[in-house]
Order: C-alpha cells, then structure tokens, then sequence
C-alpha cells in the first residue's frame, strides 16, 4: 500500500533540505477557518510573547535549524485591508516566527495591483525546488505540488521579489482592521 506524503511533511522535508533560500508567499485572506487554534483566539486567547510554552510548535524549530544553517527564511503576505478577522489572527501570531529568525512582511492588496503573481500561494526552496499550494474555496489545505519547470520557477521568484520589494517589515506593519 503506497502512504501518501501530507502537505506539510513536504514542505518540512524540503526546508530540511535546503541550503540557501525559503521563500514563501500568501495570498489568501482566510485558511484552515475551522482551526482549533483559529477557533481560540476569537474566544479571546493569545499566546504569552514571555511564556514560549504558549507558543512554541514543532514547525518553529524547523525555522531555527534552517537559520542556523544559513537559510534566509522569507514569508510575504499580500493581505485585503481592512483585513479579515483570519489575517488579524495571523498577524497576532507571527511574533513567534519572527522571534525564531524568520523575516516577515506584509504587502496591502491595493498596492499589488501592477505586479504579475502567480495564481496560487506557494514555496520556493534555493531556487531550486517549488512546492505550490492548493486550497479549497474555504481556505482549507487540499494538496502541495511539485514544479520542475525552471521558466514558473523564476516568474514565481521575480513575483517573490516584487512582492517583497513594496512589503512591510512585521514590526512596521500596523493593518487596518
């Protein structure tokens, strides 16, 4: 029986793996809307930016050993504002990721007219190896697909770049709710 590779196992795999460059761009406003965690914070809970047991995840020491290394870990988010409650939440808990060495920025939509993205989220891995992502209407995680083809390789990188390019810094970034 062939087991199938989960979404976030190739994506944990391939950040192991690399040796340069992790780049990943967002662009949805709402994922995984019916997560536990998700469901919390709209209870009121937050994470203790003092108390790393209230934040700390598995997923975070991937980020460390990577930076360590010498990976350059980017994440872009190109958000709707004012933003959605689910983007709120994720702007709540990017501090953790931040904290770890990992560089975030936030790109309002209405300045991401004129650049050309791709039309799905995805990583990019030393240039070399691009995971994309597939969601459902809901937001909810359906599948990661491997890309060979060098030419979507780069247009995703020059997307990437652009994106980053006009993208502010986390700690700058004030959303408009």
């Amino acid at each position: 029986m062939i087991q199938a590779v989960s979404p976030a196992s190739q994506i944990d795999r391939a950040l192991r793996q690399c040796r340069e460059s992790a780049l990943h761009l967002e662009m949805r406003d709402g994922y995984m809307l019916d997560d536990p965690d998700y469901d919390a914070w709209q209870t009121g809970h937050r994470f203790d930016p003092d108390d790393r047991s209230s934040w700390w995840r598995p997923w975070l020491q991937n980020i460390v050993d990577a930076v360590e290394r010498g990976v350059a870990v980017r994440r872009a988010r190109i958000v709707s504002e004012p933003i959605s409650s689910y983007i709120h939440y994720e702007y709540d808990i990017t501090f953790p990721n931040v904290r770890v060495g990992e560089d975030v920025r936030w790109l309002p939509r209405r300045h991401a007219t004129d650049l050309l993205l791709p039309g799905n989220d995805f990583w990019l891995f030393d240039h070399e190896t691009l995971l994309v992502n597939h969601f459902n209407g809901n937001g909810d995680w359906i599948d990661v697909e491997p890309v060979t083809d060098q030419d979507v390789i780069d247009r995703c990188a020059s997307a990437f770049e652009a994106v980053w390019q006009r993208a502010i810094p986390h700690g700058d970034y004030k959303p408009a709710v």
